[in-house]
């Protein structure tokens, strides 16, 4: 990989890893959310950036 590669490529994997993590930390803050968390931890981790933004979407539960 040259570098122009990886300058295009890097701001992609901190937007996911971001995104990830940002998931991540509200869903075990989260006591109620749609569905297990378990269901939702693999989604969030293995579907990149789609996972989580699913999860913002449709995995927390609105009071």
């Amino acid at each position: 990989m040259d570098e122009r590669t990886i300058l295009l490529v890097l701001p992609i994997l901190i937007l996911q890893i971001a995104l990830m993590i940002f998931a991540l930390v509200d869903l075990i803050r989260n006591p109620n959310p749609n569905g297990p968390k378990w269901m939702w931890a693999a989604i969030i981790i293995l579907l990149n950036i789609i996972g989580p933004i699913l999860y913002f979407v449709l995995g927390r539960r609105n009071y």
